[in-house]
């Protein structure tokens, strides 16, 4: 896989010249997907998402940026993904003016209505941007419609998550709905503070739970369409040799995003690490190296499937020449390469030096050189690994959320989870054939197909069984 981001924020997506003009420089690139940003801040550049529409002057009147970059792009032999901003909704700076806006409806004014992410004193900016909390059911069930929203609506190949996560610094979740949630759902006493361990897990579960109900979501509307995520690696990398090392890294504590346990699960198809590193600059070329060998190192999933895996390198924080080297380190180890961004393919581009053209042009012929990841086009066509699952829900409860979901086949366990704060539950690494699922002391018995997702009938809870164990 050959791939470059096109963001939603500089030339590239506003009118349909831009597309057109873009997928011909992508194609001379010598790239085969194009991850084109959809969901902006709980906006769309698509006009069929259940989303408002994003606010910009420059976007062309009655124009779907999306449906025209799918149509475009697939034209050309490209697969497009359809990338979308999770988590993060707003930026003060540059707000939706649209009514209908999450901001509008459920922000900082909205009282016991707001989805946002808070710190313990309720702040809710991280600089000028504003995040939904994955804890808050009903922010969920909005964040998982909306992602599943673009497929359900557009031919695209597949999405991508970005800021699926909370936002940096780890003082985040207390949002009082969430608190409350978390003690009735764990027997915690009081307000836990930031560093409690419980609390972090809880709240990473909450991020995790999110990623699989869109991938089974996904899944359920075209098990084909690929479930990827632009995944962080903060710092350095954790080492290989030590089972216990991601649990220390900055993605795991920081921003509490477990993507080793999202490929191990098969809750995504593709994953793409954010590897935005610069050669040369300290140790951040040993950083870029060992975060490619610790992602390789967990590409195994459950059921023994090898994930595919793409490196994320970004191209504006580093001269041509580094970017084919950094592409060429990731391809020469197996893996795929994605670049960062269209919009900002060099550094003399961001500095205004250079025009955008210029600047693919100048990685263009580093990245196409004898020897380079694009000398030789190629074509990505594999299809994802999860291609079927098995998913639910628990009701007729107070608390849905936290409960142990466990999937029998031949007599025998073969996986468990936890069910999300609106009580769904789900499998994506099962082997076809019937199954078992047993949760507060109900069970059914469904067929796990071969293709698709198996959806169970609602589940009405007894509460005759801890939550967790």
């Amino acid at each position: 896989m050959r791939g470059l981001w096109v963001d939603a924020f500089g030339p590239g997506l506003k009118t349909r010249a831009q597309v057109a003009q873009m997928v011909d420089e992508a194609v001379k690139l010598g790239v085969n997907t194009l991850f084109v940003q959809a969901i902006r801040r709980g906006d769309c550049l698509c006009m069929k998402s259940g989303l408002p529409l994003a606010t910009d002057p420059d976007l062309e009147k009655n124009f779907d940026p999306l449906a025209i970059a799918v149509r475009l792009g697939h034209a050309r032999g490209l697969r497009v993904i359809a990338w979308a901003s999770v988590t993060g909704v707003a930026n003060t700076a540059a707000p939706n003016t649209s009514p209908l806006h999450v901001m509008r409806t459920h922000g900082p004014d909205s009282g016991k209505n707001s989805w946002l992410a808070r710190r313990p004193d309720g702040t809710w900016q991280e600089g000028s941007d504003g995040w939904l909390d994955a804890g808050i059911p009903e922010a969920a069930d909005f964040m998982v419609n909306s992602v599943t929203s673009l497929v359900r609506n557009y031919d695209v190949d597949g999405v991508q998550l970005d800021r699926i996560r909370y936002p940096d610094g780890g003082a985040w979740g207390y949002d009082p709905k969430t608190v409350a949630r978390y003690a009735a759902e764990t027997g915690a006493k009081g307000t836990p503070i930031p560093g409690d361990p419980a609390w972090q897990a809880w709240k990473r579960e909450q991020v995790t739970a999110l990623v699989r109900r869109i991938a089974l979501e996904v899944k359920s509307v075209r098990p084909t369409a690929w479930m990827s995520a632009a995944t962080i690696t903060y710092g350095p990398a954790p080492r290989i040799t030590d089972p216990s090392a991601f649990r220390r890294s900055r993605p795991y504590t920081d921003v509490l995003q477990d993507w080793p346990t999202w490929v191990r699960e098969g809750l995504i198809d593709l994953n793409v690490p954010m590897n935005y590193k610069r050669d040369g600059v300290a140790d951040q070329g040993a950083w870029f190296d060992g975060w490619n060998s610790y992602a390789a190192s967990v590409r195994t999933r459950a059921d023994g499937v090898l994930a595919p895996l793409a490196v994320g390198t970004a191209m504006y924080l580093n001269s041509p020449a580094v970017t084919a080297a950094q592409a060429s380190r990731s391809v020469g180890a197996g893996l795929g390469w994605v670049g960062y961004s269209y919009r900002s393919p060099t550094p003399g581009v961001i500095a205004g030096q250079q025009t955008t053209a210029q600047g693919l042009e100048s990685v263009g012929t580093a990245l196409r050189a004898k020897g380079e990841p694009l000398a030789a086009p190629l074509r990505w066509t594999a299809e994802p690994p999860s291609l079927r699952g098995l998913m639910g829900r628990v009701v007729g409860t107070a608390q849905p959320g936290g409960r142990v979901v466990e999937a029998w086949q031949g007599g025998k366990l073969v996986a468990t989870g936890l069910t999300d704060g609106s009580g769904y539950y789900g499998f994506l690494t099962l082997p076809a054939g019937k199954t078992e699922v047993r949760v507060s002391g109900q069970r059914w018995s469904d067929t796990v197909p071969a293709r698709g997702v198996a959806r169970l009938p609602d589940l009405l809870a007894r509460d005759v069984a801890p939550l967790r164990r």
